[in-house]
Formats: structure tokens, C-alpha cells, sequence
């Protein structure tokens, strides 16, 4: 059940969002071009990193929900699941692994990352945008994280973070909230 009173127990995030607009749709649009744009990462990669992210902070809302978007991206399921439990030995190319201990490294301890810590993401072949959209996926999660523990949120169950991800990957992080859309869709909806 959230801390305020003035929340469903079924809210989350979506529903701060909508209550400050002013606040959350450049918040959106932010997200939008981070987990969707350019990058070297494919949406499904930066959802991984985001799952992961989460994982290690051990938000369980937002873990729910990103491990979905990750799997309704492509990203093999219980793939994230292994990444928690041992990084080193996980079934994924080699070349993630920097880039995911960049990641723990920063959520857990971001006063310790080194330029040791960026030299090993460069060796394994990314570039500094792969390093950039790294670092902005782990702000964004813990970000994430403070807003979803600060309110309460309880995880959804996994057919609706299944359903929610599904949404996510065909409409993005804007075009989920119609009163963000850019595109409104046509939900058939009078």
C-alpha cells in the first residue's frame, strides 16, 4: 500500500507521473530518447542494464516491471536473474559484463568508480556513447528506484508487468501516458 493516502494500492510510478506533468512528461521524453534512441545498446540491452540496475539495488517494483520490458525486447528470460546471482559466470557475451559491473559499481557505490572501471568497458570494444547510455540507464533506474521506495509502491504482478512491457515496447516511454502522447494513438476508445 503507498504512503500517501491520495494513491490506489495499485499505483505507481505512472500515476506521480500524471499528477506532476510539469515534472514528468520532459521526465518521459528524457526516457524516450535514453531507452529508445540512437545508441550502441539496443533498447533491449538498455533494458537489461536497466533490469539489472534495479536488481542490484534491489528495487523489487522496478525490477518486475524492467525484467518484463528486457524480455518483451528479445533479451532471454531469467537471463537477468543469472546476471544478479553471478555476473562473472552469467550465460552473456563477454563484452556486457564491464558494462554491467560499471553499472553495480555506480549504483552501489558511485564514489569508487575509477577510470579503471571505464578503461575495462573501453577494452572490451564499446565506445563512450555505450559508456554514456550506461551511465544515464543507471541514473535513470536509481532514480527510479528513490521514487517507487519513497512512495511505496508494491511490485506488480508478473502478468501485468508482462502486459505493461508489452505496451512499453510498442509505444515507448512518452507515447504510455495519453496525456503525454506525441502520437496519440487510436485505442478505438470514444
Amino acid at each position: 500500500m503507498p504512503f500517501f493516502e491520495s494513491y490506489a494500492d495499485d499505483s505507481g510510478p505512472g500515476d506521480v507521473f500524471l499528477k506532476h506533468p510539469e515534472i514528468y512528461k520532459p521526465w518521459a521524453e528524457a526516457s524516450q530518447a535514453l531507452m529508445n534512441g540512437p545508441s550502441p545498446l539496443t533498447p533491449g540491452e538498455r533494458e537489461m542494464i536497466a533490469a539489472y540496475v534495479v536488481g542490484v539495488a534491489e528495487c523489487r517494483y522496478a525490477y518486475v516491471a524492467h525484467a518484463a520490458a528486457a524480455y518483451a525486447w528479445g533479451i532471454e528470460e531469467g537471463l537477468i536473474d543469472r546476471l544478479l546471482d553471478d555476473l562473472e559466470g552469467a550465460p552473456i557475451a563477454e563484452k556486457f559484463k564491464p558494462l554491467l559491473a560499471f553499472a553495480r559499481k555506480l549504483t552501489l557505490t558511485p564514489s569508487a568508480v575509477s577510470q579503471e572501471d571505464a578503461d575495462a568497458v573501453f577494452a572490451a570494444g564499446w565506445d563512450e556513447k555505450a559508456l554514456h547510455d550506461t551511465i544515464c540507464v543507471t541514473a535513470r533506474m536509481n532514480f527510479m528506484c528513490r521514487v517507487v521506495q519513497g512512495y511505496g509502491f508494491v511490485p506488480l504482478g508478473p502478468e501485468i508487468a508482462k502486459e505493461r512491457a508489452e505496451r512499453r515496447v510498442k509505444l515507448g516511454y512518452v507515447n504510455l501516458f495519453p496525456a503525454f502522447a506525441e502520437n496519440k494513438p487510436d485505442t478505438g476508445a470514444a
